[in-house]
């Protein structure tokens, strides 16, 4: 009895166990819940529905499939039903097909990308529609990836490269444009790729022949051109389709271990290689459709494996051998409408019931009905000849057009240089000198007034500004009263700042900025139209300035005023405690304003080349406005001031500066979270809190001692975690500084976990 009992126990404890080893976590299953809003509840995600139910033991079935490792979601497989049945797509939302309108790709590959433990990853005719974001390689641990029969449009991303464990990779069936990357051989186990069934266009890269583990390559139907590339080297290929793209040239060799070759409705040209009927493991042979010539290899009949040939639609002439012998295993056989003369094989006959043989559209002299007369195969040269006479006509016409059309070309040149040479030679003087005596913050001044803006977000907010305006020195005086105390607003490393309003009663901001090195107008005005061009919703709109020389003349500048817009909630430390002076902002609240200037200052990063980085960032210089929407002031001031020319002092390269500059930015934001978290008095001391503080972050105990009250009482504790841990990260003196990418991403996603908290609290009252 005694034995029994204890038998009891092990198994009761064992089962236990296992349920606590496999029960999957309840971050995961936000996630789950997450991704089935964002795809709008498909019925295909109906046994989701309830949030009680551990969804690792939910069976699995052929639309959906979901499986569990360690409590976390390592494959999940979702088939939907919204299959592809438009010809074109115009990047917007199409009803009954695609996702609707509210729908947003960056978000959905937000909260997928919390999934980070996925080994398989299958989203098929789910109606998902959008770029394909760069954030899909946070999958890192994706082995296989299938997105096909969706609305996925633009380039293949880039980033997808980095997910190096990545086997299988499947796009068919969407609207992507643009061409093959060049970078799919830094994929190091990827074993299938499959493109078919978009829009690409270009040659097929020759990095290709460097996959030397892929079994099947498959970019049908797409608009590829020009040559195939040698694919000998690819010794486990055996599956190889390119069909109905626009592929030219003769046929390449193949690799020995080919089993699938489909090449038809391309443009290849000249004979069928006598290597292809050496492929003994070749299974399926298509190359119809094209403009093949010759006589095909009389072993490619009776390959000891081949069950599928068809070499129609093409000009293969000739007579075949009445001893042509057949492979076993041929069953199906198609070479019609080509120019073949003479009598069929007997082993091409229709006699047998095992193999079906096509050969109509020929001039054999069997079957008359279907066959053309033999003069039909006689002049294809003739024929040949006349195209040949007529395209050289043409080529001859086209050659002549492009000659008048570069003469014409250049005389416009000469014509528009003998105008604007005085022009361009004046500013290359000006930047020239720019470079010589004026270089500020490391930029090279040269770079900097040719930088390429590349950001979309820049052109759209650019196109709702107005262009920015000189300002009179007495215009300014007046605005402000003469600089009245009244107006004064405060002073900051950048100089004095006063309120005014100018003569149409816009409310602005002028900030008096000393400068201790002689500028000239025309070069600090070079400057400025540089620091004008940084637009952003998240970035306080530079209006314009006044430039006072003094009187003093054009190269003895020593002050500018720049006039931007009057942000009047004040800054966002006045928010964040009790005894701050303005309406203490919750936990969401603080989250959109973090969101807000991380945006921008990743556009100051990445959103013009060559970026502006150090940009001094605290609390005091996050401006609200009446929707407290954050506004970011005092960036990029280093272009006109010589903030950070300590740097180039000391010898430091341009790219050791710019390095040292980001991460200065991330850390000094990093401080910025910790003000949202614990407010302004506690996270004054910087240093001391770092020896202090920081690990009590990580108890709910210590939370409740330091973290503001207001941040306590409106958080979720899983979202302050997320926060918590960036926040860590931007300020770690051992750690590597993330990027703004990465700290926006997190951002992001806490938000997104706070609002699902919010969300299930007000149901549950």
């Amino acid at each position: 009895m005694e034995c029994c009992n204890m038998l009891l126990f092990f198994l009761f404890t064992w089962s236990f166990s296992f349920l606590g080893t496999y029960q999957l976590q309840s971050s995961q299953t936000q996630v789950l819940l997450q991704l089935r809003k964002h795809l709008e509840y498909p019925t295909e995600l109906e046994i989701w529905k309830d949030h009680g139910r551990d969804y690792c033991f939910i069976s699995s079935g052929t639309q959906v499939n979901l499986t569990c490792q360690d409590n976390v979601v390592s494959e999940l497989r979702i088939m939907g039903d919204k299959s592809i049945k438009v010809s074109g797509f115009n990047g917007f939302a199409i009803p009954n097909q695609t996702l609707s309108e509210r729908f947003s790709i960056d978000s959905f590959f937000t909260t997928l990308s919390r999934l980070n433990s996925l080994r398989v990853l299958c989203l098929v005719s789910l109606g998902i529609w959008g770029p394909i974001p760069d954030k899909i390689h946070r999958l890192y641990s994706l082995e296989y990836l299938d997105l096909s029969s969706n609305f996925f449009f633009g380039s293949v991303p880039p980033k997808i490269s980095e997910m190096v464990k990545l086997q299988t990779l499947i796009l068919d069936d969407n609207f992507l444009n643009g061409t093959v990357p060049s970078w799919f051989d830094s994929l190091v186990d990827l074993s299938v790729l499959s493109l078919s069934n978009n829009q690409l266009i270009g040659t097929l890269p020759s990095s290709l022949q460097r996959i030397t583990t892929l079994t099947n390559l498959t970019i049908a139907n797409n608009d590829i051109s020009g040559k195939l590339p040698d694919l000998v080297p690819l010794r486990s290929l055996y599956v190889l389709d390119l069909s109905g793209n626009k592929l030219t040239s003769t046929l390449p060799t193949m690799p020995k271990g080919l089993v699938m070759l489909f090449l038809f409705n391309n443009s290849f040209s000249g004979g069928i290689p006598q290597q292809y009927g050496q492929l003994q493991g070749l299974q399926n042979l298509d190359l119809s459709s094209n403009f093949l010539t010759g006589m095909p290899p009389v072993k490619l009949f009776s390959l000891p494996n081949i069950s599928y040939l068809n070499l129609a639609s093409n000009m293969l002439r000739g007579s075949l051998s009445n001893h042509l012998s057949c492979g076993s295993k041929l069953e199906f056989i198609d070479i019609s409408n080509n120019k073949f003369t003479g009598g069929l094989p007997s082993c091409l006959s229709n006699k047998s019931d095992k193999r079906l043989v096509e050969f109509d559209g020929n001039c054999l002299s069997i079957d008359m009905q279907n066959q053309h007369e033999q003069s039909h195969c006689e002049k294809v040269k003739s024929v040949k000849s006349k195209q040949s006479r007529g395209n050289t006509a043409i080529l001859i016409g086209v050659i002549i057009g492009i000659v008048v059309l570069s003469l014409l070309l250049i005389l416009g040149l000469l014509l528009l240089l003998k105008n604007f040479c005085p022009r361009g030679m004046s500013e290359q003087h000006l930047l020239h000198k720019a470079v010589q005596d004026s270089s500020v913050a490391g930029y090279s001044f040269e770079l900097s007034t040719n930088a390429s803006f590349i950001s979309q977000a820049a052109n759209l907010a650019r196109q709702g500004h107005q262009v920015c305006q000189s300002f009179s020195l007495e215009e300014l005086i007046e605005a402000t009263n003469n600089f009245d105390n009244s107006a004064f607003l405060g002073e900051g490393s950048y100089g004095q700042l006063y309120k005014g309003r100018l003569m149409n009663g816009t409310e602005v901001a002028i900030r008096c900025l000393q400068l201790s090195k002689k500028f000239s107008i025309r070069n600090v005005r070079l400057r400025l139209d540089l620091l004008y061009k940084l637009q952003h919703p998240h970035l306080v709109c530079h209006l314009g300035h006044c430039l006072d020389s003094g009187g003093q003349g054009d190269y003895n500048l020593n002050k500018v005023y720049l006039v931007s817009e009057f942000v009047p909630n004040g800054t966002f430390r006045d928010h964040l405690s009790e005894n701050s002076l303005g309406e203490v902002l919750n936990w969401p609240q603080r989250l959109t304003i973090l969101i807000g200037v991380a945006k921008a200052v990743h556009f100051l990063h990445t959103g013009i080349i060559p970026g502006f980085f150090n940009n001094r960032l605290k609390s005091n210089n996050i401006l609200l406005n009446q929707h407290q929407m954050a506004k970011l002031s005092d960036y990029g001031m280093s272009i006109i001031s010589e903030g950070t020319e300590n740097f180039v002092a000391k010898g430091d390269s341009y790219k050791s500066w710019q390095m040292t500059s980001l991460e200065d930015d991330a850390y000094s934001f990093g401080f910025i979270i910790l003000e949202a978290v614990v407010g302004p008095s506690q996270s004054a001391s910087r240093e001391a809190f770092l020896l202090k503080e920081m690990t009590t972050l990580q108890s709910l105990d210590g939370r409740k001692r330091i973290v503001e009250p207001a941040v306590l009482s409106t958080s979720s504790q899983e979202s302050l975690s997320i926060v918590i841990s960036i926040m860590q990260k931007c300020i770690s003196p051992d750690a590597s500084r993330p990027s703004f990418e990465d700290i926006l991403w997190n951002l992001q996603y806490a938000a997104q976990v706070q609002a699902t908290a919010d969300g299930e609290q007000r149901s549950d009252k």
